[in-house]
């Protein structure tokens, strides 16, 4: 019982820290297009 819990708590931080990347690469893009869009204006 405890090695599944330690591998369910393993996953979960697995994952988490795959969505934060995630966010933050979505987040560049997203400024990343913003200043090309300020740059043609």
């Amino acid at each position: 019982m405890r090695k599944f819990v330690m591998a369910m708590g393993l996953a979960a931080l697995t994952l988490t820290a795959s969505a934060c990347n995630t966010v933050r690469g979505a987040g560049n893009d997203i400024e990343s297009a913003a200043n090309t869009v300020d740059d043609a204006i």
